[in-house]
């Protein structure tokens, strides 16, 4: 369930978690790294580590890996 929290759009984004970009999915699963304020890294398999601003990106999640 997405909620706004003043940062745009949280989809309870966590460390750990597994997810994918909706327009990159060349990039495969990431893992995302850490979650501060709107900002996610996330390392993805083929595409390495980004800093994705979740206000502007909406991660979709991948599920366990």
């Amino acid at each position: 369930m997405a909620v706004e929290n003043g940062f745009g759009v949280d989809f309870g984004l966590a460390p750990g978690m597994w997810v994918r970009h909706p327009t990159q999915p060349d990039w495969g699963p990431g893992q995302v790294q850490s979650v501060i304020g709107s900002r996610v890294t996330v390392n993805f398999e083929n595409r390495g580590k980004v800093l994705i601003d979740s206000t502007v990106i909406q991660l979709e999640p991948a599920g366990e890996l």
